[in-house]
């Protein structure tokens, strides 16, 4: 019997050619400074959670789904008497997916469920926060392989957010390119305009 470890496609992906790319295009002195994915958050609000119980439920569960990680409710902040909503009333679903899971989303969104969005052109490449982090907004959990469009009552958005351990927007754009995220080429667009 073999011990070997399993290992994500994209991992061997990141240190035999992201890594070697990224210290040639920036000039890193040590392979430690190459700026590398530490998690990514998917984040989904429940429209009329508070009024339907069972919103929540369905998004933990499409979330769960989804990632192959427990989802969590996300509870509101504050009274807002307006909404109808309270304190600590459950609002929408949170996962947080780090190491070999984090990985295998990756891989699945941008192999099976981007390609699946209606004319998809590429994914904007104008997202970044200006401190390495990048999130992107899904209008369909159906473009998810895992979700039966079947047992879909309601057809909502999430968004998901990659960490990295990027200073600058240009390393981490740089660095999730090189991992496969389908950017798009907006300067080539500007040009035939």
């Amino acid at each position: 019997m073999s011990t070997t470890k399993y290992s994500p496609r994209l991992v061997a992906k990141y240190e035999k050619e992201v890594v070697p790319s990224l210290m040639k295009r920036f000039n890193y002195g040590s392979i430690m400074e190459v700026p590398r994915l530490e998690k990514i958050c998917l984040n989904r609000g429940v429209n009329g959670a508070v009024s339907d119980k069972k919103l929540i439920d369905i998004a933990l569960d499409e979330l769960t789904q989804i990632t192959g990680q427990k989802a969590v409710a996300t509870m509101s902040k504050k009274d807002i008497s307006n909404f109808k909503l309270r304190k600590n009333m459950p609002i929408g679903a949170r996962v947080t997916l780090r190491g070999v899971k984090m990985y295998e989303f990756l891989d699945r969104l941008i192999a099976t469920a981007l390609p699946r969005v209606r004319d998809f052109k590429g994914v904007n490449e104008k997202a970044f926060d200006g401190r390495g982090n990048y999130t992107l907004g899904v209008t369909e959990q159906i473009i998810f392989p895992e979700i039966d469009i079947d047992k879909v009552n309601k057809i909502t958005g999430m968004d998901i957010t990659f960490v990295t351990t990027a200073n600058t927007n240009e390393e981490a754009y740089e660095l999730l390119k090189e991992l496969g995220m389908p950017f798009r080429n907006n300067k080539k667009e500007d040009n035939q305009n």
